[in-house]
């Protein structure tokens, strides 16, 4: 089929389906302006135009996901075995997706100290917290390259 035919073909399939409701608003059966409906107005939010609204509403939205995070109290010793283990990447995954998050935890060890779900998809601070749990109960020798 042309382009031209396609472009045809959907525009009577719009005045097609659009037309009973142009039909159905033109009939006014007795009514004058005085009883129709005021139409409809949408608050611009202080701006003069629907384009400065516009703007305003997709700096507001880059501004939000730019936010710094809230900064993590990370002990040093955990500091150096997550430089180590991911370089401090909290979504990373190694070992062929068997290690994740910055303290590269497999999935039972994840799980044997509280956490829930995938490490990577973890905030920093449940990362921190899961390792730290870990540490105290197990040392060190958790993380067997990193922690010389």
């Amino acid at each position: 089929m042309q382009a031209s035919t396609k472009l045809s073909l959907a525009a009577i399939a719009a005045v097609a389906v659009t037309a009973p409701v142009g039909i159905a608003l033109a009939a006014d059966p007795g009514g004058t302006a005085a009883a129709r409906p005021a139409p409809l107005a949408a608050p611009l939010a202080g701006h003069r135009s629907v384009n400065g609204q516009m703007h305003r509403a997709a700096a507001t939205i880059h501004r939000r996901a730019h936010r710094r995070p809230a900064t993590v109290s990370i002990p040093p010793v955990l500091r150096r075995i997550a430089e180590c283990e991911s370089h401090g990447n909290p979504r990373s995954i190694g070992g062929g997706g068997a290690y994740r998050g910055m303290f590269q935890f497999s999935q039972d060890t994840w799980n044997s100290v509280g956490g829930h779900g995938d490490p990577a998809k973890a905030s920093v601070a449940e990362q921190v917290r899961r390792a730290e749990m870990l540490l105290a109960r197990s040392g060190p020798g958790q993380w067997p390259v990193c922690s010389q």
